[in-house]
């Protein structure tokens, strides 16, 4: 999902998005540990997905309250 992409989503649908990425995160998490994924640069680009996510409903919330 690119950054377009993540400006143009509602604050419902950002928030509802980061809840899925966090459960997914916390999966990929718990099954690292259990066994080394194939790629553990998916960890990373997972978590710097899940700022984008917030950044970008943090700023949507901003210009609302504004």
């Amino acid at each position: 999902m690119t950054n377009s992409e993540i400006q143009k989503m509602s604050p419902e649908q950002l928030l509802s998005s980061i809840v899925a990425e966090e459960a997914r995160y916390a999966k990929l998490k718990f099954s690292h540990a259990v066994a080394p994924l194939a790629n553990p640069m998916e960890i990373r680009n997972l978590r710097k997905h899940i700022a984008r996510l917030r950044t970008a409903l943090s700023s949507k919330a901003a210009t609302l309250t504004a």
